[in-house]
C-alpha cells in the first residue's frame, strides 16, 4: 500500500475525512458572498460570477460535479478533480501525494509549477536529463521505494515531445508511478484532442494526468485525472484545492462547452497545415521543436540578440515573445512562436519573411 493511501485510510478512521457537499435551494448562511454580488445576475448583467467560498464550504456546485464526471468520461479516466489553474493543480498534487521517504524523479525541463510543488513536498527529488530515457532508467535502478516520475508530454519552452511509450515502459518495469502534464498537448494531439497519452494508448499505465483548459480549449481552469481514490485524497490534503475560492458555476459549464467545440477536427487540421507551412518557410532557422508542435523555437543566443529580433518583428505589428535566461539556460535564449488554426497563410508568410530578413 502506498503511503498516501494509508494517510487517507487514517483520515477516514478518525472520522475527519473531507467530502464535497451540495446545498441547492438552501438559505445561505455559510458563503463569503457578503454583499450578495456573486449571485446578483441582474446587477452584473451576466450569469452569477461568484462561488461564495471553497468547494469544501459553500463553493461546490452541481455544475462542478457534473463537469468533473464529464471530463473524466471524455478523457477516459476513472475520475477528475478540477483546480482553478494548472499551477494550482501541480502545486496541489506534488506537495501532497508523494510522502516522506518517497522519491520524485522529474525531467530537467519540467514546468516551474511542478518544481514548486516538489519543493513543498516531503519526498526526496532528483532530476534526469531532458527526454533521456537511459538517464531515467539508470536513476530508477538506483532508487528503492515508491517513486513518482514527472514529465510533460509537450514541453512549452522547447516545443518537443516526450518519448512517452519508452518512459511508460521503463516506469512499468520499475514499478514507478508516472505523472504526465498534458497542458500544452490536450486539445491538439490524439483522437478528438484527448492528448498524447491517449494517442500512445498508455492510459492504463499512468498514475495521474494534469490537463488544463486555458490553452487549446480557450477557457480557464485545470484538472487532475486519475483514480477516485486519488481524487478523494486531493480533496483532503491538496492545500491549493482546500483553501481557495472555487470557480463560479458558469465556468464549469464553459469548460464543457469549449472542450465539446474542440472535438471537431477542422481546427486541428488547419493548425497542422499552418505548422507545416511555417516549418517549410523557415526550416533553416528551426531547432528543438517537434514537426507537429504548435510551439516552434528559433534559438537566438544572447539576451540582447533575441530581444532585438523580437522587437524588429513586433514593429511590424506581429506579436512574438523572446524567452530569456534564466527561464531557459544562458546561451539558449530563443524566439518562441505559437501557431494557431486562425493564422492565415499571408500572416505566416509575413512572419517568416521577417525572421529570414532580421535573424542573425
Amino acid at each position: 500500500m502506498l503511503k498516501f493511501q494509508q494517510k487517507l485510510i487514517e483520515r477516514k478512521k478518525m472520522g475527519s475525512e473531507r467530502s464535497l457537499s451540495l446545498f441547492n435551494g438552501f438559505t445561505d448562511f455559510f458563503s463569503n458572498d457578503y454583499l450578495g454580488l456573486g449571485t446578483d445576475a441582474e446587477f452584473q448583467n451576466v450569469k452569477p460570477s461568484g462561488s461564495g467560498g471553497s468547494r469544501l464550504i459553500s463553493g461546490n456546485s452541481q455544475e462542478a460535479e457534473n463537469t468533473e464526471k464529464w471530463i473524466a468520461d471524455f478523457f477516459q479516466a476513472e475520475d477528475a478533480l478540477i483546480f482553478n489553474s494548472g499551477y494550482d493543480a501541480n502545486i496541489g498534487f506534488f506537495s501532497s501525494v508523494p510522502q516522506r521517504g518517497d522519491f520524485i524523479l522529474y525531467d530537467d525541463l519540467i514546468h516551474a509549477s511542478i518544481r514548486d510543488g516538489i519543493r513543498l513536498s516531503n519526498a526526496k527529488s532528483f532530476s534526469f536529463k531532458h527526454n533521456d530515457i537511459e538517464d531515467l532508467k539508470q536513476k530508477l535502478d538506483r532508487i528503492e521505494g515508491t517513486v513518482f516520475v514527472a514529465v510533460e508530454s509537450l514541453y512549452s519552452m522547447d516545443g518537443d515531445i516526450a518519448p512517452l511509450l519508452k518512459i511508460s515502459e521503463i516506469c512499468q518495469n520499475a514499478n514507478a508511478l508516472l505523472i504526465v502534464d498534458e497542458a500544452h498537448a490536450c486539445g491538439i494531439f490524439g483522437e478528438q484532442g484527448k492528448g498524447i497519452c491517449h494517442q500512445n494508448a498508455i492510459l492504463d499505465h499512468i498514475f495521474a494526468r494534469i490537463i488544463t483548459f486555458g490553452k487549446a480549449f480557450g477557457t480557464h481552469g485545470a484538472a487532475v485525472l486519475g483514480s477516485t481514490e486519488l481524487k478523494n485524497y486531493l480533496v483532503n490534503f491538496a492545500r491549493s484545492f482546500i483553501y481557495t475560492t472555487a470557480l463560479p458555476p458558469y465556468q464549469y459549464e464553459h469548460i464543457q462547452t469549449q472542450i465539446a467545440k474542440s472535438i471537431d477536427d477542422k481546427n486541428r487540421l488547419k493548425l497542422k497545415e499552418n505548422i507545416r507551412l511555417f516549418r517549410n518557410l523557415v526550416s533553416s532557422k528551426i531547432s528543438l521543436s517537434d514537426p507537429n508542435s504548435p510551439i516552434q523555437i528559433l534559438l537566438t543566443p544572447g539576451i540582447e540578440n533575441v530581444k532585438k529580433l523580437a522587437y524588429e518583428i513586433q514593429r511590424e505589428k506581429i506579436a512574438v515573445k523572446a524567452i530569456l535566461s534564466p527561464t531557459v539556460p544562458e546561451g539558449q535564449e530563443r524566439l518562441r512562436i505559437c501557431l494557431h488554426a486562425f493564422n492565415t497563410n499571408e500572416e505566416i508568410e509575413k512572419l517568416c519573411g521577417l525572421i529570414l530578413l532580421k535573424s542573425y
